[in-house]
C-alpha cells in the first residue's frame, strides 16, 4: 500500500503521462494538417511536392515512369465574379472531388494554390497522361457548376510532364505548369 506522498506521486506520473501523449496527438494532428489543403480534401502545395519527392526517387531507383498534370481550371473567375467567393470554394471542393474520384490509390493529387491543382502518377508516361488529361477533361465538361438554378461549365487547361530525371521536384512541377500554359494559350487562340 501506498502513503500518501507515493499516492500524489503517482497521481502526478499519470497526469503527465496523460498530458504527454496528448500533446503527441496535437502534433501529429498539426503535422497532418501542415501537408493537407485547408479547403479541399487534397494535398497542398507542400504535401505535393513531398509527394514528387518520394515518387522521384522510386523512379530513380527501380526506373519507373511517372508523369504529372497540372491543371488551371477555366471558367473559375466567372464563378467567384457572379455568385461570390463561398461558391467559388463550393467549385474548388467539387473539382477536387472529382480528380479524387478519377486517379489510383497510389496517385497523389494536390490543389497547389487558388484554381490550380496537380496530380501524380506513378508508373505511367506520358501517353497515359495525356489520356488521362483528356478523360478528366471531359469529366469536368460533364460535370458542370450548379449554383441558384444557373449552370456554369467549369474545364480545366492541362499540362503533361514525364519524368526524366530532373533533379528537383520545383523543376519538374514548374515544366508541368509550362506545358499547362502552351494548352492555355492554344485553346485561346483557336476560340478567338
Amino acid at each position: 500500500m501506498l502513503d500518501a506522498p507515493e499516492q500524489d506521486l503517482m497521481a502526478e506520473i499519470a497526469r503527465l503521462r496523460a498530458e504527454v501523449a496528448a500533446l503527441i496527438a496535437r502534433a501529429e494532428a498539426a503535422e497532418a494538417a501542415a501537408d493537407h489543403d485547408v479547403l479541399t480534401p487534397l494535398l497542398n502545395r507542400r504535401g505535393f511536392i513531398e509527394a514528387v519527392r518520394r515518387t522521384m526517387a522510386y523512379c530513380i531507383r527501380y526506373d519507373a515512369p511517372a508523369v504529372i498534370l497540372y491543371i488551371d481550371l477555366d471558367g473559375f473567375k466567372t464563378i467567384n465574379d457572379t455568385f461570390g467567393h463561398m461558391a467559388g470554394d463550393a467549385a474548388l471542393v467539387q473539382v477536387a472531388e472529382l480528380l479524387l474520384a478519377n486517379v489510383r490509390e497510389s496517385d497523389a493529387v494536390g490543389r497547389l494554390g487558388g484554381d490550380e491543382f496537380a496530380l501524380l502518377l506513378l508508373n505511367a508516361g506520358p501517353e497515359e497522361g495525356r489520356d488521362k488529361a483528356r478523360r478528366l477533361a471531359e469529366a469536368m465538361a460533364h460535370r458542370p457548376f450548379e449554383r441558384g438554378g444557373a449552370s456554369v461549365p467549369l474545364g480545366g487547361s492541362i499540362g503533361v510532364r514525364a519524368f526524366t530525371g530532373q533533379t528537383d521536384p520545383e523543376d519538374w512541377l514548374a515544366e508541368a505548369d509550362a506545358a499547362m500554359w502552351v494548352r492555355k494559350r492554344g485553346r485561346a487562340k483557336a476560340q478567338e
